[in-house]
C-alpha cells in the first residue's frame, strides 16, 4: 500500500536519463504521511511554483492534506486570490520560452509521468557543470536545461564519471560516479534528502490525490469478492451435484 520541484525543468519531459545511466535510488515516500505531504507542498510553494504550475491541482484540494483554509491562505497561496483556483504561476510562459528555449513544464502529473524513483533521484543528482548553459548539470538528466534551484539546500557538488575499459575484451564497462562537495549546504545530507522525500511525496498526491482511498476500497472490494466467490463455488456445487 505504501508507495513515493520536480519542478523546474526547464526541459521538455519527453528527454530522459541516458540508456545505461544513472542508477535511480528508491523514493522512501509515505503517501499516508501527512507532515511529510505538508513539508512537500511547503517546498512546492516556495521553491517550485515560480516557474511551475499545477494547473490541475487547486488549492482548496489542499484542505485533505489536514490544512485549514486559513493556513493554506496565509502560508501557500500566493499566485490566486481565491481557494478554489488552480496553482497557476506567476511566471509568464511566453517570457519563459524566449529566455530557456522552453516554458517550464506543469507538474500536475510529472510524478505519474516520471516515476517517483526517478524524481527523487533527479533531485539529488544536480552537480557543478561550468560548461553547460546554467552552470549546472544533472547525472540523471544530462544536459538538463534547469538550473539547481535548491542548492542553498544541499550545497555545491563535482561529479566525476568514469567510463572503465572491460578487463577482457572490447567495449567499456559501466559508468563509474565519483561525487566531491564543494561547498556545504543549510542542510545536512540526511535532512535534504528527507526535504527531497517530503516533496516528491506531495508531487505523488498531486498526480492522484484520490490514489490511496481508491487503493483502499480496492482492498475491500477483492476482499468482498473473495467471499463472495467462496459462496458462489459452494452454490456451484450444489446446484450440479447430481448431474454426472
Amino acid at each position: 500500500m505504501k508507495n513515493l520541484l520536480i519542478a523546474f525543468l526547464f526541459a521538455p519531459l519527453v528527454a530522459a536519463a541516458a540508456e545505461g545511466g544513472y542508477r535511480l535510488d528508491r523514493s522512501p515516500h509515505d503517501e499516508y504521511d501527512l507532515v511529510s505531504l505538508q513539508s512537500g507542498a511547503r517546498t512546492y510553494v516556495n521553491y517550485c511554483l515560480g516557474c511551475h504550475a499545477m494547473q490541475y491541482m487547486r488549492y482548496d484540494g489542499l484542505k485533505h492534506l489536514g490544512l485549514s483554509e486559513a493556513q493554506i491562505r496565509d502560508n501557500l497561496m500566493f499566485t490566486a486570490e481565491k481557494i478554489g483556483e488552480p496553482m497557476k504561476i506567476a511566471f509568464n510562459a511566453k517570457e519563459a520560452k524566449s529566455w530557456f528555449g522552453v516554458a517550464p513544464p506543469d507538474l500536475s502529473v510529472v510524478a505519474r509521468s516520471r516515476g517517483a524513483d526517478w524524481l527523487y533521484t533527479y533531485l539529488r543528482t544536480f552537480y557543478r557543470d561550468e560548461k553547460a548553459p546554467t552552470g549546472w548539470n544533472n547525472a540523471v538528466f544530462p544536459n538538463v536545461g534547469m538550473p539547481h534551484v535548491l542548492w542553498t539546500l544541499q550545497g555545491v557538488r563535482r561529479l566525476e564519471v568514469a567510463t572503465p575499459k572491460e578487463e577482457h575484451g572490447e567495449g567499456h564497462g559501466p559508468a563509474q560516479y565519483k561525487w566531491s562537495e564543494i561547498s556545504k549546504g543549510t542542510l545536512t545530507p540526511a535532512e535534504y534528502d528527507a526535504t527531497v522525500r517530503d516533496l516528491v511525496n506531495f508531487l505523488v498526491y498531486v498526480g492522484e490525490p484520490a490514489g490511496g482511498h481508491r487503493r483502499s476500497i480496492g482492498i475491500v472490494v477483492l476482499f468482498v469478492l473473495g467471499v463472495l466467490f467462496i459462496f458462489a463455488y459452494l452454490l456451484k456445487k450444489e446446484y450440479w451435484k447430481d448431474v454426472k
